[in-house]
């Protein structure tokens, strides 16, 4: 489904990312863990095509879109929900959802669809002619992984999805990704969580600053000790 091959992300003379490499299977859900400011994001980023990578391949479905453009990534299948929600708080629930159908061309399945988040998200048919920012943030959440899954994609990459959040709360999104994951989507998790991310992943990286520090199955970490340890350079 997904590979990158040497991936580096720079800002200036900052390296973010460095020579990293990993894959994505088609029903896999991999999670990609580290602390703050090891490099998860700007990998999103550079996956998404919101900053430029400097060096490396980013191959979707054997295509190569490292030089695509991030709309030309969403029509291929590959769609993000980014660290902050990042909803517009101004439109209603239902016109954020809609606005996740855009590129779509079929009427009754974007209502379907619509119908479907409401059923799984009750609080967001409540709220469906509400304006966005005035939802919780567990309620935002919910709306900008519905919105993002409006599009249909092969691929969702879920940029800290428990940022902010209460615990009840992280427990409901991550048992919503885990159900995404049994009805097939193809998951790429970003997280500080590690807890939460490793319920459901199928493979493990890790990364500090910037660079990638362990790659395989959530137990070969062993236990959180043996996260840590990756996290803090043991």
């Amino acid at each position: 489904m997904l590979t990158v091959e040497n991936l580096t992300v720079r800002y200036g003379a900052v390296t973010a990312v460095r020579d990293l490499s990993l894959s994505i299977g088609h029903g896999e859900l991999v999670a990609l863990l580290g602390p703050n400011g090891a490099g998860k994001s700007s990998t999103i980023n550079a996956l998404t095509g919101l900053v430029d990578a400097a060096a490396g391949r980013i191959v979707l479905d054997g295509r190569d879109i490292s030089r695509t453009r991030t709309e030309d990534r969403i029509r291929a299948g590959l769609t993000s929900t980014p660290e902050g929600r990042h909803i517009f708080a101004n439109l209603t629930v239902a016109e954020n959802l809609r606005l996740g159908a855009a590129t779509r061309r079929d009427p009754k399945g974007v209502r379907a669809d619509i119908d479907r988040f409401l059923a799984l998200f009750p609080v967001l048919s409540q709220r469906y002619g509400q304006a966005a920012g005035t939802l919780s943030g567990g309620e935002q959440q919910m709306l900008a992984i519905s919105r993002s899954l409006m599009s249909r994609p092969k691929l969702l990459l879920l940029d800290e999805p428990s940022l902010g959040l209460a615990p009840k709360i992280v427990v409901q999104i991550f048992d919503f990704i885990g159900q995404l994951k049994a009805e097939g989507l193809t998951l790429l998790v970003v997280e500080q969580n590690a807890a939460q991310a490793l319920r459901f992943a199928d493979r493990v990286h890790v990364v500090t600053s910037g660079t990638l520090r362990y790659s395989g199955p959530p137990a070969g970490l062993a236990d959180e000790h043996g996260l840590l340890n990756l996290y803090i350079g043991g």
